[in-house]
């Protein structure tokens, strides 16, 4: 027995082997059949994730770009259920929580505008009041002795000693005495202390006693706070001299600094919600009672003023204070505003986000639209309907996904929107933007000949270009696009420093970039940059060859400022 499995004990440890081994494979194939894969997530779909500017980039997961540091973004996820539009977007719930989209009902109601601002809290103007002396002397003594201090109607403010004010009071006795005989220079003596604000009591009072008075005490004639002093004991005053300045604190102005980008946003009577630094509490409101018709050219901004109750005297002038601006307008059919982060706007082009509607997938159109600025806000012109849902957060997110998609998208415009043109013409115009190019980098280097001297090759190249093949409209784009550029290119040539050839290069980039948009680049990638401090703020746009940003508005003092809007591609 002891033999028999000795020889056997080898093909026993054999099979128990090749045993084992099944089992594992047909464990792992189990396994791989039942468990979702790495890369899919809720029903299966799966979830790639990208950068927007670099589409070669696909991840099983969220994280940063490994080129440019980007967040990545999740690619689109079709689904057999969404919408039958075939160039909508598809996104899960869980990829528009992560590209943090928005979206808003246009025209629902009202579009209620808030607007934040800063400014602070000062004395109503209307409740200044200058305390004057009525008759020239020294000042002998001060009653009110410091900026700050209540004054009421009637309080001794201060006393004075007048030369003037004596030998008026001789003339009015010894005018007493004669009254009979001259009555016309007796009341001449008291009309002269009348205009001295002298009361009629007080000058009866001097002809009863009949003795000249040296010092006489000045009265408030208005109540309120010290807010400046001006004279000081032993100081000689003329008549009319201010000695004090006061206000009323009971009713103040809430002034707040608006921008010019906002005013449009500001209406008389619209509500205002604002906090007092330093005071803890419920916010107050107050209501736009007054707009300044006058912008300040420094800042930008003009100031709006609302009147406020100061119940116990709580707030200060000079306070600081935040505040929130509510503006309800109506909107109707003819009259649609839509926040500025819906649209993607380049140069002539805006597009917006349409949230397709019952479709049990969450599914985006690009719709094109014609927009007018109006504030922080854009009138839809055309293109857009009461009602309609569009996207107004991760507009940017969800352009990159359809572009990635392969879907029409601000960056990936679809096939025919470009004009058509010739391979001459389009060689034309690849040497008009290469000389464009010039121009920017030499602006980049604050270089003024080499800048003057790029506009003047770009314009000997604009004016070889044949359009001749362009027919009715094309033709008439063509020719108004062509007449812009040539005007900027000349003003660029006359200018006659850095400055204003900034000023008019912006007016170039402005018509290149349409140009661009228009009929296309003939370049594998062009970059649209923007600076938002350029020209006071205003903000400019220019096109560049390198994705790195060198800014041709400031030059060398602010060269990296700016970032990348969008990028065209070579058709």
């Amino acid at each position: 027995m002891k033999n028999i499995l000795k020889n056997r004990l080898p093909q026993l440890a054999l099979i128990l082997i090749v045993g084992l081994v099944l089992g594992w494979v047909f464990r792992a194939m189990t396994s791989d059949n039942t468990a979702p894969h790495a890369h899919e997530t809720g029903e299966g779909l799966p979830s790639i994730w990208t950068c927007s500017m670099h589409p070669n980039i696909k991840l099983p997961e969220a994280g940063d770009c490994p080129i440019c540091g980007m967040d990545l973004i999740p690619a689109s996820q079709e689904s057999a259920s969404s919408s039958s539009n075939p160039q909508a977007l598809q996104m899960t719930e869980e990829a528009m929580a992560i590209a943090q989209v928005q979206t808003l009902v246009v025209g629902e109601g009202s579009a209620k505008k808030e607007v934040t601002l800063s400014g602070k809290i000062q004395a109503d103007e209307r409740e200044n009041a200058s305390l004057t002396v009525k008759f020239p002397g020294r000042i002998e003594k001060l009653y009110v002795t410091f900026t700050g201090e209540q004054v009421k109607a009637g309080q001794k403010l201060a006393t004075l000693y007048s030369p003037e004010l004596m030998n008026a009071q001789k003339e009015l006795l010894e005018a007493a005495r004669t009254k009979a005989t001259f009555p016309q220079l007796y009341q001449a003596s008291k009309e002269k202390l009348s205009l001295w604000k002298l009361s009629a009591a007080q000058i009866a009072e001097i002809e009863r006693a009949g003795v000249v008075k040296e010092k006489w005490d000045i009265l408030a004639d208005q109540s309120g706070v010290v807010i400046q002093k001006n004279v000081a004991v032993g100081d000689y005053v003329a008549t009319g001299s201010v000695l004090f300045t006061v206000t009323n604190l009971n009713k103040l102005w809430l002034l707040l600094d608006v921008y010019e980008t906002d005013l449009p946003s500001v209406s008389l009577g619209d509500e205002i919600e604002y906090t007092v630094a330093g005071r803890a509490g419920e916010p107050l409101t107050a209501k736009v009672s007054f707009i300044d018709p006058l912008l300040n050219a420094q800042t930008r901004a003009a100031s709006i003023r609302a009147e406020i109750p100061n119940v116990g005297n709580s707030l200060k002038p000079e306070m600081f204070v935040t505040a929130r601006l509510s503006n309800k307008k109506s909107q109707s059919t003819a009259n649609l505003l839509v926040p500025r982060t819906a649209v993607l706007w380049s140069g002539k082009r805006s597009v917006v986000y349409v949230k397709v509607p019952n479709s049990s997938v969450a599914a985006f159109e690009m719709r094109e639209v014609q927009v007018s600025r109006q504030g922080e806000e854009y009138r839809i012109e055309s293109g857009l309907r009461s009602g309609e849902e569009i996207a107004t957060q991760g507009v940017f997110a969800i352009d990159a996904s359809a572009q990635l998609s392969g879907k029409q998208s601000m960056m990936s415009r679809p096939v025919g929107s470009y004009t058509e043109i010739s391979t001459e013409f389009s060689g034309n115009l690849s040497e008009v933007v290469a000389q464009y190019f010039k121009l920017k980098n030499a602006l980049v280097k604050d270089q003024v000949a080499p800048a003057k001297s790029a506009g003047n090759e770009m314009n000997l190249v604009l004016a070889k270009v044949d359009a001749s093949k362009f027919k009715g409209s094309e033709k008439t784009a063509w020719a108004t696009l062509n007449n812009k550029l040539k005007d900027a290119l000349a003003k660029v040539k006359g200018a006659k420093d850095i400055a204003e050839l900034r000023k008019h290069f912006e007016q170039v980039s402005t018509e290149v970039i349409f140009l661009t948009e228009n009929y296309g680049v003939n370049q594998d990638l062009v970059y649209k940059d923007y600076c938002p401090m350029a020209f006071n703020n205003k903000g400019a746009y220019w096109l560049s060859e390198t994705k790195e940003i060198t800014n041709p508005y400031f030059g060398a003092s602010m060269l990296a400022c700016g970032e990348v809007k969008q990028t065209y591609s070579k058709k």
